[in-house]
C-alpha cells in the first residue's frame, strides 16, 4: 500500500466550495466615506400558510436591514399578524400588507425611514389585485436607498403593464433604488427583459450561492429576483442555502417559495 493518499469527493468539494462562497457575502456596514452596505432579503411568505417558526428562523440567520415580504397576511387581523412577524424576527414595520395588496416592507432599527407609500394597481376582472409597497430609507448620516416590494400578476399582459408601472415608480425614487420580489415568471422571459432594461437584474450582476426559488422543495426556476438601480452595487445576490444558521429543512417547510438575499452598497449623498 502506498502513501497516496485522495482528495475530498468532488460532491463534497462543491459542498465547501459553496459554504466558503456563501460565507463571503458582505455584511452590513457603514463605510468611512459613509456609503452604507446592506443586505436585504426578499420573500414570498404566503401568508404565514405553511410553517412560520421555520420562517422565522431562515430570517433570522440572513441578517437583513431590508425585507422585502410578498403574499404578507392581508385578510383577518393582518396587522396583528404583520407585527408578529416584525417582532420575531427582531424587524420593525415599515410600510404595505393590505394596504398593498400584499407586497410588505420590514426593516432593522438600523434603517431611518424618511416616506412610505402603498400603491394599488388597477384591478383586471377575475384576477387577483396587485399593488406596490414603497419606502425610502436612510442607513447612516446620508446613504439614501428607495425600496419597492412587488408581487407581479399570473397573467402576462397583465404583468408587463404592471412592470412598467413598476419602473415608472422606481424611476421616482430615484438612482439609488431597489426593487424586490416575485415576478411570476422565469428569469429569461420578457418582464424580466422589461425590468432589466430599466433596472439591474441583481442575481445577474453579482451571482452568488442558488439561483433557483420555485417551488421551495425541489427548486427548478427563478422567478423571484432583486432588481437595483445605476447608483447601487450590486455585492452579491442569491438563495442563501448554505448560510450558516440556514437549515434546508427550513428553508422547504418555511413557504414554497426560496428567498433571495442580496448585499448592496448605497453611496453616501
Amino acid at each position: 500500500m502506498t502513501g497516496h493518499t485522495t482528495g475530498p469527493r468532488p460532491a463534497r468539494a462543491a459542498r465547501a466550495a459553496r459554504a466558503a462562497r456563501v460565507a463571503a457575502l458582505p455584511h452590513s456596514r457603514t463605510e468611512p466615506d459613509g456609503a452604507a452596505v446592506v443586505r436585504l432579503l426578499s420573500y414570498n411568505i404566503r401568508s404565514l400558510r405553511d410553517d412560520p417558526e421555520a420562517l422565522v428562523r431562515v430570517v433570522r440567520a440572513c441578517a437583513p436591514d431590508v425585507v422585502c415580504v410578498q403574499e404578507a397576511p392581508r385578510f383577518f387581523r393582518w396587522r396583528k399578524r404583520a407585527a408578529w412577524l416584525a417582532r420575531r424576527t427582531g424587524l420593525t414595520y415599515v410600510t404595505g400588507g393590505a394596504t398593498a395588496a400584499g407586497p410588505l416592507v420590514l426593516a432593522s432599527l438600523r434603517a431611518h425611514v424618511e416616506h412610505t407609500e402603498d400603491v394599488l394597481l388597477p384591478r383586471t376582472p377575475g384576477l387577483h389585485r396587485r399593488g406596490f409597497a414603497l419606502a425610502r430609507l436612510r442607513f447612516g448620516p446620508t446613504a439614501r436607498l428607495g425600496v419597492v416590494s412587488f408581487h407581479l400578476s399570473l397573467q402576462a399582459r397583465e404583468r408587463r403593464e404592471q412592470a412598467r408601472a413598476l419602473l415608472e415608480r422606481t424611476a421616482a425614487l430615484g438612482p439609488a433604488v431597489v426593487a424586490a420580489g416575485d415576478v411570476n415568471e422565469r428569469a429569461g422571459g420578457p418582464t424580466f427583459a422589461l425590468l432589466g432594461a430599466g433596472l439591474r437584474d441583481a442575481w445577474a450582476a453579482a451571482p452568488w450561492s442558488g439561483e433557483h426559488t420555485s417551488p421551495a422543495a425541489a427548486p427548478r426556476q427563478r422567478i423571484d429576483a432583486v432588481f437595483a438601480g445605476e447608483r447601487v452595487e450590486v455585492l452579491g445576490a442569491g438563495v442563501p442555502r448554505g448560510l450558516p444558521g440556514v437549515a434546508e429543512a427550513d428553508l422547504a417547510a418555511a413557504t414554497d417559495h426560496l428567498p433571495v438575499l442580496a448585499a448592496l452598497r448605497i453611496p453616501a449623498g
